[in-house]
């Protein structure tokens, strides 16, 4: 409900010594400037006046460490500081805590980054349903692992190395989606201009590209959550209504949205198994039993048994509620599923068996797959194909084989060197306090 700016001001106010009330506002401002600049954000007044939810993820999660940062802390708590970063963000991201703990900042690092783990943090504390089952110096811990849930999260770590897969509809020559000539923005800002991009059916493409690029805003307006300013939208050949509430039933069921934060995109007060079957009732009318003896057939696939599925969103885990959310939007029987970074904020164990399942119910319901993500592990795995978008427009487009080892764009060649030197300097992180 309120702009960025003033929030990070009346936070940095709360934080000064005594002054004349010019002299704390500007101190409070050489603050705020401060902690977005360590924060990787932009200092522009136009930024400043932007909401939380004109934000991408990425963004969102860099205010959160201004916020730490403009408080000058003795101690900072990180809480997943890299989750839905791209891979250069997330190697800046790394180097301001790093910089932060030469400076005599101790920091408290909680993540499922495990290249981020070896990177930065000299001791490892590895935690299982609420008792700490390993611990010691990282190279130890992460290089010779001795408990059995640590040797499975480093053994379920994706690989970023092209994998043999169909990609899903490659051959495709029909298009299911058609993008053409889309500009959309928030408010003064455009965040995409004369993006042109086409989904053929089956097909599983990746869009990729750096935190605030515009990838969830061109996701949102497929979907019909983001207005466009102009272009167009059509679905086998149709124009679509750019607003929601203007599609027929039909189109939406057809294009369904899986959300980065499955927990905030279900009502807590309600039983998982009511809302997931909804979808069924509302998008292809069937009734009520039917529709839940459905949901709780499609849940039990994905390993959520009835009586985990009948409580509320709390007693849920987020791996537990991303595999809710997926059966919930395949349930309508779409034809386009949209993932909006589903793996970030799991652990290595739990996105592999995300991205397994993701799948395998990809290829039985037969319905194209537009995956957004950051981590080319999962891009790896999963696409067939990947457009890049940077500063609100596609620069490469091509085989996920193709990208991903011979990028021709210079934005997709610093995020390929950024993701590969990631897995590099880890390892050189690893080996020398190994040595040590």
């Amino acid at each position: 409900m309120r702009r960025i700016g003033p929030v990070l001001e009346e936070m940095a106010r709360r934080h000064l010594g005594a002054g004349t009330r010019s002299e704390r506002r500007r101190s409070a401002r050489e603050r705020v400037l401060d902690a977005l600049r360590r924060a990787q954000l932009p200092a522009e007044q136009q930024f400043l006046r932007r909401y939380p939810h004109q934000l991408s993820g990425g963004q969102q999660q860099r205010v959160v460490l201004a916020q730490a940062l403009v408080c000058r802390p003795r101690v900072v708590v990180a809480d997943e500081p890299t989750t839905g970063q791209d891979a250069l963000t997330r190697a800046q991201v790394v180097e301001e805590l790093r910089i932060l703990t030469a400076q005599g900042i101790a920091v408290l690092l909680l993540t499922h980054d495990l290249d981020v783990v070896r990177s930065l943090a000299e001791q490892v504390l590895v935690m299982r349903d609420g008792r700490i089952v390993e611990s010691g110096c990282a190279g130890q811990v992460l290089g010779a692992p001795e408990h059995e849930y640590t040797q499975r999260l480093v053994e379920s770590q994706l690989s970023a190395e092209p994998s043999e897969q169909d990609g899903g509809g490659e051959e495709a020559s029909r298009a299911l989606v058609g993008v053409h000539g889309l500009d959309a923005g928030h408010r003064r800002t455009t965040t995409l201009e004369n993006v042109s991009l086409e989904i053929a059916e089956g097909e599983r493409v990746a869009l990729v590209g750096r935190s605030g690029s515009g990838k969830t805003t061109l996701a949102r307006c497929i979907a019909g959550l983001h207005p466009a300013r102009s272009g167009n939208i059509r679905l086998d050949g149709v124009d679509l209504p750019s607003r929601l509430r203007k599609r027929t039933r039909e189109q939406l069921a057809r294009i369904q949205y899986v959300f980065q934060d499955a927990r905030a995109s279900f009502n807590e007060f309600v039983p998982v198994l009511d809302q997931v079957a909804r979808t069924a009732e509302l998008l292809r009318g069937v009734q009520r039993p039917s529709a839940h003896a459905e949901a709780l057939e499609m849940l039990a696939r994905v390993g959520l048994a009835e009586s985990t599925v009948r409580r509320r969103p709390a007693a849920l885990s987020g791996g537990e509620l991303q595999r809710a959310a997926l059966v919930r939007a395949l349930l309508s029987g779409p034809d386009l599923l949209i993932c909006d970074e589903i793996t970030s904020g799991l652990d290595t164990a739990t996105q592999a068996g995300i991205v397994e399942l993701l799948a395998e119910l990809q290829q039985g319901a037969g319905c194209a797959l537009l995956l957004i993500t950051h981590d080319f592990g999962v891009v790896a795995h999963l696409a067939g194909r990947v457009a890049v978008i940077d500063q609100g427009r596609i620069v490469e487009q091509g085989a996920a084989a193709a990208v991903l080892t011979s990028p021709e764009h210079a934005a997709t060649r610093a995020l390929v060197a950024a993701t590969a030197g990631a897995g590099e300097d880890a390892a050189g992180a690893t080996l020398g306090r190994t040595r040590g």
